[in-house]
């Protein structure tokens, strides 16, 4: 059995390959950087779950980062459990095929209650009077805690929220060197966030992609240099590719308007009260899936979508069965952006009535992603200073809230979710071994590393 070391790093694709790269070039020597066919919806969950299990989400049922939960009538996101992700996954499979086969999952999505060998996942704690305080989850016991110890805490603040940047990928890259030199897995997967954040900020420009490929492409060498002591295979991937996007479609606000979205006022703003709603979005970048309650308004939701500035296309049971997205968790329709537009989740009128957590950085309780999470409000005239003085205020036992993020969608200039405009712009395969050759599809990956795995 070989070993092999997995590098996904996000928002990479083929046509960033170059002299800003050399180190990832140097990966691509034997084989090139080839396209990768991708999923609908391109982010981060779906496309995870694709690789991982080799199937559409349609059968492992990962339809976003998040979805409405059917029973419950809840919108969650971002949730962790290997659980959610149905069908067998590559180190299922390897356990199952190669005897002594072990596994590192250092960052990559569903590491909770994988059957891995070592883990390290971001989880913060959570205090019964509010307070939140960072923190790395992981397995075996004492391993998280020996590697903050040898590399210092985790850099939460800056693995996402307005701080996001460099520093959590450098964390990332050394924990993995450490695990691969110390540990020596048979399969090593590392996900490496940063590159991500400024093309969402402020969408795939030169300048930006000059300013962070040679930063991604130093991380990526610290793993991939631990990877050759080793004689480890090395593969790299991404989960889809950034476009400029910088208009912004209030989707829900578009069905309260029309009747369907109830919302419930009180003392911490507005809410959305989905047990009442007729018709209701949740926004994930590009895509959202809108669930119906009633069949008879199917249609005349889906009109008046398609009539909105910003919606490229509405699918039904046909085009999401067409885009291997017929699954229960999905919407009963989905609607697709145009090129250059996302979908917000804000369904508030009036920015005085937003929920309080509009303004924090709340990954778990606004019902959609929001990329303004990446952004201090220009509005405020020091927004640090403000941000260090809500941390001195939890620190003294204050309830506070870090209400530093705006409400202003038209600051994000760069988004993700649908097809990409052509494979150069998509997610992309590197091997250091294995060829993946000609129409490779982020659905043959896991048999892809099964048989790097097999030499």
């Amino acid at each position: 059995m070989a070993k092999v070391c997995v590098i996904n790093i996000v928002g990479l694709t083929p046509g960033m390959i170059g002299p800003d790269t050399p180190s990832i070039a140097s990966v691509a020597e034997k084989h090139g950087a080839r396209p990768m066919g991708g999923v609908v919806p391109a982010v981060t969950c779906s496309a995870q779950a694709s690789m991982l299990t080799g199937t559409m989400p349609s059968d492992h049922g990962v339809v976003g980062n998040g979805w409405l939960f059917r029973d419950t009538r809840e919108a969650r996101f971002w949730q962790q459990s290997r659980s959610l992700m149905q069908g067998e996954t590559i180190y299922d499979a390897a356990r199952r095929k190669f005897p002594g086969f072990t596994c590192a999952n250092l960052f990559w999505w569903f590491n909770q209650g994988a059957k891995v060998d070592w883990a390290l996942t971001p989880k913060p704690w959570y205090g019964c009077d509010g307070d939140k305080r960072f923190g790395v989850h992981g397995k075996p016991e004492g391993f998280p805690e020996e590697t903050e110890k040898r590399l210092g805490a985790f850099p939460f603040h800056t693995f996402w929220g307005p701080t996001a940047g460099l520093p959590c990928s450098e964390w990332i890259a050394k924990a993995a060197a450490l695990t691969l030199r110390e540990k020596s897995p048979s399969l090593t997967l590392v996900y490496l966030p940063h590159l991500d954040y400024d093309l969402q900020r402020f969408g795939p420009t030169r300048e930006i992609l000059q300013a962070r490929l040679p930063e991604i492409d130093r991380c990526a060498k610290i793993i991939i240099d631990a990877a050759k002591e080793q004689a480890i295979e090395i593969a790299i991937v991404s989960e889809y590719g950034i476009t400029k996007a910088d208009r912004p479609v209030h989707i829900n606000r578009i069905l309260r308007d029309k009747g369907y979205l109830a919302v419930r006022s009180g003392p911490f703003g507005e809410i959305i009260d989905f047990p009442e709603c007729r018709a209701c979005a949740v926004a994930d970048h590009q895509i959202a899936h809108v669930y119906v309650e009633e069949e008879h308004d199917r249609e005349s939701v889906r009109q008046l979508l398609l009539e909105t500035d910003g919606i490229a296309e509405v699918w039904g049971g046909r085009e999401k069965k067409e885009h291997g997205l017929d699954h229960p968790r999905s919407g009963d329709l989905v609607a697709v952006a145009e090129r250059d537009a996302w979908f917000t989740y804000y369904y508030w009128r009036d920015d005085a009535r937003a929920p309080d957590f509009a303004r924090t950085v709340d990954i778990h309780r606004k019902p959609g992603y929001d990329p303004c999470e990446l952004f201090f409000d220009p509005a405020l005239n020091w927004p640090k200073g403000r941000a260090a003085l809500r941390l001195l205020q939890k620190k003294i036992g204050m309830r506070t809230r870090f209400d530093l993020v705006p409400l202003d969608a038209s600051l994000v200039k760069g988004s993700h979710g649908a097809f990409p405009a052509s494979p150069d712009e998509g997610p992309v395969i590197i091997s250091s071994s294995g060829n993946p050759g000609a129409n490779f599809a982020m659905t043959d990956f896991k048999n892809f590393i099964l048989n790097l795995l097999a030499k």
